[in-house]
């Protein structure tokens, strides 16, 4: 008996990377399993090929599973509507979507144009939109259904370079909690993820010298994509039905629970007092500033002497 028997599950992404793994570990887990993926470069620049997402549909029939492909884009709501009624016609229903379909334009955000930050928001955020409004009655009216979105550490803490998609991702985050607030009357689920795996995305960075090489393959070893993927399926099984609403991280063998934002500290005045700029940089500025979060090692650049 697999975790997954009997379901019909959703995998975007599905031809590369940690999407890969969803799609073969959800079909060895015995869902049936609809494989999208676009076929694109990493920079969503080309055209695509209905070849990936057809070859992991192949590899896991030829498991003995059952998988249908699709080489549309999330970024198309009316793409995503046909992928339900693909999974709806193929294999008579669907109960869970696992969304890792996204791309990078990593660059400076004083150097960024628009089409590097349009097209990143479009395939993560607004993805991430069409998988869950196209499915959202469907999962409501059966009163089953289960999202796993995918956010990252450079939303949650922030990555220099990465704006657009850092943006993309907490934006993501916010998404999977409103829809699991929502949708708990209805037994709809929402989970997301931020997995740190070794992927085409995290190649993509320039080895700098040999020792960087070096600890690029050692994580080549251990920070596989099978582990978050592994982790992402077993959140969209009937057996997590209690989990909702929460963040997780998946490093190596390292299962993770994030916080949420909540109030730290609270600077008040008394009944019938008001703040005012000075007071607000004289006292609430000095009181809050030991919880202050550091950015992480990045620091302003020393202030240039005058000539």
């Amino acid at each position: 008996m697999g975790a997954l028997d009997g379901k019909v599950v959703l995998v975007t992404g599905g031809g590369n990377g940690i999407g890969r793994d969803c799609a073969l570990i959800a079909a060895a887990e015995g869902a049936k399993v609809l494989v999208n993926d676009l076929g694109g470069g990493l920079k969503g620049e080309d055209e695509g090929s209905a070849g990936p997402a057809e070859e992991v549909a192949r590899l896991i029939r030829e498991r003995g599973g059952e998988a249908a492909s699709n080489s549309d884009s999330v970024t198309s709501y009316r793409a995503v509507q046909g992928m339900v009624e693909q999974a709806l016609d193929t294999f008579g229903g669907l109960h869970a979507v696992i969304n890792p379909a996204g791309i990078l334009r990593d660059v400076m955000f004083h150097k960024m144009s628009e089409d590097d930050w349009d097209r990143v928001i479009d395939v993560h955020m607004r993805g991430s939109f069409n998988v869950a409004r196209a499915t959202i009655e469907l999962f409501r009216d059966q009163q089953d259904g289960a999202y796993m979105f995918f956010t990252s550490t450079s939303g949650l803490y922030g990555n220099i370079g990465q704006a657009n998609y850092g943006a993309a991702k907490m934006g993501i985050a916010g998404l999977s909690r409103i829809i699991a607030m929502e949708g708990a009357r209805n037994n709809v689920r929402s989970n997301c993820i931020a997995p740190v795996a070794w992927t085409r995305m995290t190649q993509s960075v320039p080895i700098r010298d040999e020792a960087h090489a070096a600890r690029r393959a050692v994580m080549a070893e251990k920070i596989r994509p099978d582990q978050p993927a592994r982790f992402s399926v077993a959140m969209v099984s009937p057996e997590a039905a209690n989990v909702s609403g929460q963040v997780f991280g998946v490093s190596g063998e390292n299962i993770i629970l994030y916080s949420q934002p909540r109030p730290i500290e609270t600077c008040s005045k008394p009944e019938g007092q008001e703040w005012t700029v000075q007071s607000i940089l004289k006292e609430a500025v000095p009181q809050m500033a030991p919880k202050f979060y550091d950015l992480g090692g990045a620091a302003p650049a020393p202030k240039k002497q005058p000539a």
